[in-house]
């Protein structure tokens, strides 16, 4: 049996995924970490770090395992708050939660697991590991969740062979009713607490107001643009290269006329439809279209407006990860997958192109808020491939 740390989060995910281990024979370790000092722009009734550390350590007294703690807030400032911050400022829209799992959970957080001895580190992840051989060598593949409600594997996109190698997923077999039976039966103090919301460690938060420690709020326009615009002429696939049919819509402030003002276009995000206080339509606006260099931010009214769908997407070659890079695809080679660009969002069946200077997926229908700065994520069946950053 193996020495196991667990990341106890306080939630009820984590805290079966000890009990799991311990059940199995393994030496299990209950470890904290906490990585969020700052209550800026956090919405009244978010649970604090501090609750999360209190139902932590009760479950490890329940499960009787030792329980440590570690503070890793630089860090996590450093590498997943502060890139945060430059993907906005950018007009980019981030996801810090793969992020999170990339730089924290499976790197700073497991480094301080091998302090403590672990021969690996669980968390209460609803996803799965299996292995291969490839070239005689073991080889680790990662498998979406048994529960295809609470499947996590999108945000673990970003994760190398290196730290799947240790990682362990407990609670990826099961559907979270039956995690939440688990943990009552036992009398863990989280079986009926909330799930954790918003971003990771930080909560759920008021995005403008927390992109302000940073990020000023300038007084700029909203542009409608409407379904007519002569851009959307040329929307289909004939003759277009796969570049065009990647490229966002470009606008300018003479392709639509002003309806309102905003706080600042870095706070929005393609695809966005609350936020703007503009009212009195039939149907909801939209944002299609955002320009941190004029600090203008444009709109289009209803779901079936033209500026919000895309066939096609870009990502940068030093940009694209591969699960296990022995079976990367090679320039000027086409595969199939099934592709989300959002979590939760279905999957979608594309084609993933690889050039020179970029991988391309095609989509064979159009998507909706296709935003830069998201992760796309390929999929073969259940296994994770690959990912990459949408450049445009």
């Amino acid at each position: 049996m193996a020495r196991v740390v667990v990341g106890l989060s306080g939630g009820v995910d984590s805290s079966v995924a000890a009990y799991l281990l311990k059940q199995q024979g393994h030496e299990v370790i209950g470890l904290f970490m906490r990585n969020w000092h700052d209550t800026t722009g956090t919405l009244e009734g978010d649970c604090p770090w501090h609750d999360d550390q209190v139902f932590a350590e009760l479950v490890a007294r329940r499960l009787d395992i030792p329980f440590h703690y570690v503070d890793l807030s630089q860090e996590y400032r450093k590498r997943v708050v502060d890139y945060m911050f430059a993907e906005y400022e950018r007009g980019r829209t981030p996801n810090p939660d793969v992020m999170c799992n990339r730089e924290i959970k499976f790197d700073v957080f497991m480094k301080e697991a091998f302090r403590l001895g672990a021969d690996f580190v669980a968390t209460g992840h609803y996803c799965r590991k299996a292995e291969r051989t490839i070239g005689g060598e073991i080889s680790y593949r990662l498998l979406a969740g048994s529960d295809p409600n609470k499947d996590q594997s999108y945000f673990l996109c970003q994760l190398s062979q290196e730290q799947l190698k240790y990682a362990m997923f407990p609670v990826g077999e099961l559907l979270k009713p039956e995690v939440r039976r688990i943990a009552e039966e036992q009398h863990l103090a989280t079986a009926k607490r909330k799930d954790s919301q918003g971003i990771c460690f930080v909560g759920k938060v008021d995005l403008p107001v927390f992109l302000q420690q940073k990020l000023a709020a300038v007084r700029g326009n909203v542009h409608e643009i409407l379904p007519s615009w002569r851009g959307y002429a040329h929307a289909g696939d004939e003759g277009r290269t796969l570049d065009e049919m990647a490229a966002p819509y470009r606008y300018t402030v003479r392709d639509g006329k002003k309806i309102g003002e905003h706080n600042g276009a870095h706070f929005y995000t393609v695809g966005q439809r609350k936020g703007l206080g503009i009212g009195g339509r039939k149907e909801s606006l939209f944002i299609i279209g955002t320009d941190v260099a004029t600090n203008t931010v444009y709109v289009g009214e209803g779901d079936s407006h033209p500026g919000l769908y895309r066939r096609a997407l870009r990502i940068e070659r030093d940009e694209v990860h591969w699960i296990e890079p022995k079976t990367a695809a090679s320039v000027g080679e086409t595969r199939r997958y099934d592709v989300r660009i959002r979590y939760r969002q279905p999957l979608e069946k594309a084609s993933l192109i690889v050039r020179e200077d970029a991988v391309f997926i095609l989509f064979d229908r159009p998507q909706r808020g296709i935003a830069a700065g998201q992760f796309a994520v390929w999929y073969d069946g259940d296994e994770v491939v690959g990912s990459g950053v949408i450049s445009m």
